[in-house]
């Protein structure tokens, strides 16, 4: 069996369910833990070491990062910027019909603190690694909600600042062979995307998105040939969606199939409802992406 990462250093924020725990591969209710994602690792053939970690303690990131200097002789393959705390109130039924001002103020912190600025404590740390090594990838998950309008507007913003980030971190880091990229993943069934639906009736219609959606494992498949490209360097500081990612380097999801892609105008027509008028489009339509946020915020 083909083991790309084979001797590579990862880390991976909010691993324990999710597209994060396919990156790497709490209790609570839900299916997903970080032993759960270490067994399965291993059972994969590699090594995962699970490590508790409040993202909104820079301490706990802090001392999480010494203990990879420590244990893994200095070095850091990759860092996967994942870790989230809003999915659940963001996909409350009704919230999203609210405006900024209706919602209390704190909703930028329950969105933004393990979110953007947790993508920046990370990163700092872990450029400490990488810079002497010469050599690393961070990758931030991000989504279109940085260049259209979607959920609300903190949602936005901070999905925006996810995206400059990445693009400022790789001007600072291009000169020391270090690769930050924004990672677009689809419309993703995650294990809390799916007790959402099982329990919420009528669906609402920012979740309805999610009902055919790609698998978590999608996103992983295009991490990892994200990191094995030896001209990643190419990359650095661009917004890669997950679609773009899979036509690149030519992989479908676990199941054969070839899940939505954001930029794919068939798939934007079908999803906003124009079925008749996608017919008529080839698959292989792309928008451009200077036209993305005029063009799916018209439909």
């Amino acid at each position: 069996m083909s083991r790309p990462l084979l001797g590579k250093v990862c880390v991976v924020t909010g691993a324990s369910r999710g597209i994060g725990r396919t990156f790497a591969l709490n209790d609570t209710p839900l299916p997903g833990s970080l032993q759960e994602t270490a067994k399965q690792v291993e059972e994969r053939g590699g090594t995962c070491i699970p490590v508790k970690c409040d993202h909104t303690d820079d301490k706990q990131v802090e001392e999480l990062f010494d203990k990879i200097n420590k244990e893994q002789n200095g070095r850091l393959d990759l860092l996967v910027n994942n870790a989230y705390a809003a999915v659940k109130t963001l996909s409350q039924p009704g919230f999203s019909a609210k405006s900024f001002w209706e919602l209390e103020p704190e909703l930028w912190d329950t969105v933004n603190n393990v979110g953007l600025r947790g993508h920046y404590v990370a990163s700092v740390f872990a450029a400490r690694m990488m810079v002497p090594a010469k050599q690393g990838l961070i990758i931030n998950i991000s989504s279109p909600g940085g260049l259209m309008y979607l959920f609300n507007v903190a949602y936005g913003a901070g999905k925006a600042g996810v995206d400059k980030m990445a693009l400022d971190c790789a001007q600072e880091l291009r000169t020391h062979s270090v690769a930050a990229v924004s990672l677009y993943p689809g419309v993703v069934r995650t294990e809390l995307i799916d007790d959402m639906l099982s329990k919420v009736t009528p669906i609402d219609n920012q979740l309805k998105m999610f009902e055919n959606g790609e698998s978590p494992e999608f996103s992983g498949r295009g991490v990892v040939h994200l990191l094995s490209d030896p001209n990643i360097m190419k990359k650095s500081g661009r917004i890669l969606f997950m679609g773009d990612v899979a036509s690149e380097y030519g992989f479908t999801d676990i199941d054969g199939t070839v899940p939505f892609h954001h930029r794919r105008l068939k798939d934007v027509l079908q999803f906003r409802g124009h079925t008749w008028l996608s017919m008529f489009i080839p698959r292989f339509v792309n928008v451009p992406r200077w036209m993305m946020a005029v063009f799916l915020s018209k439909l």
